[in-house]
């Protein structure tokens, strides 16, 4: 996987599908890859499938997911104009917390993702994502400030599951969503130069874990 040629999206979703690169692919029900524009300006990462997720093969099909549409309603972005996935691709049992063996299985699948869509504006979804891009740092310092990655403008927020537990957190997810207008044009495509694009064998995930 570390040396996986560039393929096209749907490839590698049927990879995914195919998967049992670490234990979870023997209790899944189905892989998760992650759905959306393959041309999207904007890529939303978030931590790992959930039951509704495993039982549908979509990325925030649950109440999380609900909140998420809220949050894109909010700043005029529908779901099918970004592109959504998670770090992981099939759900931990009982939605326990990722482990690092199962998020290194998961970060070529990811790194290809990035490299192939080339969004110009990445959002990460809780400290697991969060922490692949800027590690050793608190998710709450970081949240709600953009970031640059390899070219890619970065902006962390709070998950909105977290909001689901703690209404106090919405407006918080409000505010940060507001940001993402200022960050693209939804009606310009961006476009990389060839040396912007990540190759998978360049990326690196850090095992820090933030709220």
């Amino acid at each position: 996987m570390s040396n996986l040629e560039p393929i096209t999206i749907t490839d590698l979703e049927h990879t995914v599908s195919q998967c049992n690169r670490c234990s979870l692919s023997k209790s899944r029900n189905c892989t998760v890859p992650g759905e959306g524009n393959y041309d999207a300006q904007v890529m939303v990462i978030g931590e790992a499938p959930g039951s509704n997720e495993d039982k549908t093969g979509r990325p925030f099909a649950g109440r999380a997911g609900n909140l998420l549409n809220e949050l894109l309603d909010s700043v005029g972005i529908k779901r099918p104009q970004i592109y959504i996935t998670n770090m992981l691709k099939c759900r931990p049992p009982s939605n326990r917390d990722p482990q690092q063996s199962e998020i290194d299985s998961c970060n070529p699948y990811l790194d290809l993702q990035i490299s192939l869509i080339k969004p110009s504006v990445i959002i990460t979804l809780g400290r697991f994502s969060f922490s692949k891009f800027l590690p050793n740092i608190p998710l709450s310092k970081a949240r709600g400030v953009v970031s640059e990655w390899n070219g890619i403008k970065i902006l962390p927020i709070y998950h909105p599951a977290a909001a689901l537990y703690n209404p106090s957190l919405k407006p918080k997810l409000l505010q940060d969503f507001q940001k993402i207008t200022s960050l693209i044009s939804m009606d310009e495509p961006v476009v990389f130069e060839q040396s912007q694009i990540i190759p998978a064998t360049q990326l690196s995930l850090f095992d820090d874990h933030f709220e």
